[in-house]
């Protein structure tokens, strides 16, 4: 198993005053050599977005679009004709193929919206542009991991147009879990948005991440309450 740990202090952080975000790969104003991406991973922006405030519209193509609300709720609204909010609970899928204009905002006047946007390379380029947005439930699979994302088009999972498959999963147990790579070859880059976990001896503390790949498996040893999100991607 080949491993690349990535502390979530050592991620490039962005200050705008409305939008506090953390970059897990170069982005924007943020470039580091070294972090430009894990095999066909591109983006993880971890984003906190003031009561209001948002991303007004603007334009992604060939790119597959994945937005997880943590806490809080997001106005989308595209060029697809999309129009609506996703909560926490909830998770977007868009892919921009061709081209796709659509605006983000913080729809209440109170909370902040935080959320994690996540860039994948596409399987196919210049695809029709798509949009789907589903709710998952994690506390009926408790201590262990639903599919959010997947190549594979099943009921309750949105479709990507890449080999790649997102899973969640919350744990409220010390206990231990386990991931089997879906894709032979694919990597699993492993973020840790709440607890303590340790996968071949090395801890992971909140939203620290690890890069696998070499590897059929993944053991986890859950060392409290954790929400784990791993996403499966090609290496090249």
């Amino acid at each position: 198993m080949k491993k690349i740990v990535h502390r979530a202090n050592d991620r490039g952080i962005q200050d705008h005053g409305w939008l506090k975000a953390a970059h897990s790969f170069s982005f924007a104003q943020y470039h580091n050599p070294s972090k430009m991406h894990f095999g066909l991973l591109r983006v993880l922006n971890d984003d906190i977005v003031s009561p209001g405030m948002g991303f007004g519209t603007h334009g992604h193509d060939n790119m597959e679009i994945v937005t997880i609300p943590l806490k809080g709720s997001l106005a989308h609204k595209d060029s697809l004709g999309s129009i609506g909010n996703i909560s926490s609970g909830e998770v977007q899928m868009m892919s921009a193929g061709s081209g796709i204009q659509h605006s983000e905002f913080n729809g209440s006047s109170i909370e902040e919206v935080n959320l994690l946007q996540i860039w994948v390379l596409p399987k196919e380029r210049n695809i029709n542009p798509r949009y789907d947005q589903q709710k998952y439930n994690l506390e009926d699979n408790n201590n262990s991991f639903v599919t959010l994302v997947s190549s594979e088009k099943k009921p309750g999972v949105m479709w990507i147009n890449q080999d790649s498959v997102f899973s969640l999963g919350t744990f409220d147990t010390v206990s231990k879990a386990n991931y089997t790579i879906k894709h032979s070859g694919n990597g699993a880059y492993i973020f840790l948005i709440e607890g303590e976990i340790e996968i071949d001896g090395i801890i992971l503390e909140k939203r620290d991440a690890l890069g696998v790949y070499h590897t059929d498996s993944i053991d986890i040893n859950i060392r409290e309450n954790s929400k784990i999100l791993i996403i499966e991607v090609p290496m090249e």
